[in-house]
C-alpha cells in the first residue's frame, strides 16, 4: 500500500462564542490543520491537529515541506516505521512542541487509511473493549457568570452528558471555591464533576486550591500546574487531597513515563493530536494500564472516541467546546452519557472540505 500524495491545509475555525481560560484568556477561534493521505490505488486516510489561535502556520509547513519527503512512495501499512522516521526527521529541532502536533496529525491519516483499507471501524482495529465510552462535557467557561454557568450546565444535561468539567483559575481563589460549591450543590452530591486549573498555579498556590475543592468531591482536579514540574505534581497529589489529571501538554511518550512513574497523575490524559497520534496515545493508555491507572483524553473526541474503545482501563472520554461539528458529516453520538463509537470504516469523520474552503487560513 504505497503512499502517492499527501495534502495539508490549514483552516481558522472561529467559535461560536467566545470561550475563556486562566492561561490562554480569551479564545475566538482556533487553528486547524488537516492531513490526506493518499495511496496509488485511491485509498484515503485523513487526520488532523488543532492550535489555540496560534502556530497552526508553523505545523502546516513543518508537514508540507519537512514530513511529505520521507512519506510518498513510502509503504502506508509500517505506521511505527514511519512514526519513526518523522520523529527523526523534525528531532533535532523539535521532540515535542509543534513537531508533536505534526506527526500527530500525519499519523491519525496513516491509522484511518489502514482502517479503511480493512474495512474495521478504527476502535475494532486497535483491539477493541466497548463501543460505548462515558463521557463528559468540557466547558471553557473561567469567566462566565455563575448564572449562566449553571445553565449551560442544564443544557448539557439535556444533550445526554452525565458527567461535567468547570474552569477554574480566578485571580481570587475565594471565587473559585464559591463557583465549585454553586456547581456541587446544582447537580448533586454524587454527580461527575472535574475542575480545569489550566495551569495556572504554582505547587502552593495548587495545594491550597486542592485543598479549598476537597469537600466538594471532584472526580479530578485537572492541570493545576505547569507540566513541566513533574516533582511538584507529586506533591500536589500526595498533600492537596484530590485527584489529579495532566497530560494534554505533554507531548511525547517518555514525558508520560516520568509523570506516570513519578506519581504525579491519577488520570493520564494524553491529547492524540499533540502526544503522537494513535500510535504513541496507545501507547501511553497502555502505560497508564500497567500502573493501574485509568486513562482520560483531552480535545478531538471524534478521534479519541475509538482509542477509549479500545483500552481496558479508559475513563472519560473529553467532549471539547471547539464547534468543529458543523464541519463534520455526522459528530459523535451521547446517549445517556455515553459517546458511541460509530462502525464505520477508519475513524469516521467526514470533513466538509467546501464549508472549510470559507475559513482557510491566508
Amino acid at each position: 500500500m504505497t503512499i502517492a500524495s499527501l495534502e495539508t491545509d490549514h483552516y481558522r475555525i472561529p467559535l461560536p462564542q467566545v470561550l475563556s481560560d486562566s492561561t490562554h484568556g480569551d479564545i475566538s477561534h482556533f487553528e486547524l490543520i488537516t492531513v490526506r493521505l493518499r495511496t496509488k490505488d485511491g485509498a484515503e486516510g485523513v487526520g488532523y491537529t488543532y492550535t489555540v489561535g496560534a502556530g497552526g502556520g508553523a505545523v502546516h509547513s513543518l508537514i508540507d515541506r519537512d514530513l511529505k519527503q520521507h512519506l510518498i512512495s513510502q509503504d502506508a501499512d509500517l505506521i511505527e516505521a514511519l512514526w519513526r522516521k518523522m520523529w527523526w526527521a523534525l528531532h533535532f529541532g523539535g521532540r515535542g512542541g509543534q513537531s508533536s502536533l505534526a506527526v500527530s496529525a500525519v499519523d491519525i491519516a496513516l491509522w484511518d487509511l489502514k482502517a479503511k483499507r480493512l474495512g474495521m471501524p478504527l476502535w475494532r482495529l486497535l483491539g477493541g473493549y466497548d463501543a460505548r465510552v462515558p463521557i463528559y462535557a468540557g466547558g471553557v467557561d473561567l469567566q462566565v457568570p455563575t448564572d449562566k454557568l449553571l445553565r449551560q450546565t442544564d443544557d448539557n444535561l439535556a444533550k445526554g452528558f452525565r458527567a461535567i468539567k468547570m474552569k477554574v483559575g480566578r485571580d481570587r481563589l475565594r471565587e473559585d471555591a464559591e463557583r465549585v460549591r454553586a456547581m456541587r450543590e446544582h447537580l448533586g452530591q454524587d454527580f461527575p464533576l472535574m475542575a480545569d486549573a489550566n495551569m495556572r498555579w504554582s505547587v502552593d498556590e495548587a495545594i491550597r486550591a486542592a485543598r479549598a475543592f476537597r469537600d466538594y468531591d471532584l472526580l479530578w482536579l485537572e492541570e493545576p500546574t505547569i507540566p513541566d514540574d513533574v516533582a511538584g505534581h507529586v506533591r500536589i497529589l500526595r498533600d492537596g487531597g484530590v485527584p489529579i489529571a495532566t497530560g494534554e501538554n505533554l507531548h511525547t511518550l517518555n514525558e508520560f513515563k516520568e509523570m506516570i512513574a513519578a506519581g504525579g497523575v491519577t488520570f493520564p490524559e494524553p491529547d492524540v493530536t499533540n502526544c503522537g497520534g494513535v500510535t504513541v496515545f496507545m501507547k501511553v493508555a497502555h502505560l497508564a494500564e500497567a500502573f493501574n491507572l485509568p486513562v482520560t483524553s483531552h480535545g478531538a473526541h471524534d478521534v479519541t472516541v475509538h482509542l477509549l474503545a479500545a483500552a481496558p482501563n479508559r475513563s472519560y472520554l473529553e467532549s471539547h467546546g471547539f464547534g468543529l461539528d458543523r464541519f463534520i458529516a455526522e459528530p459523535i453520538r451521547i446517549e445517556e452519557g455515553m459517546a458511541l463509537a460509530p462502525e464505520r470504516p477508519g475513524h469516521g469523520i467526514q470533513f466538509d472540505w467546501k464549508g472549510l474552503e470559507g475559513v482557510k487560513a491566508p
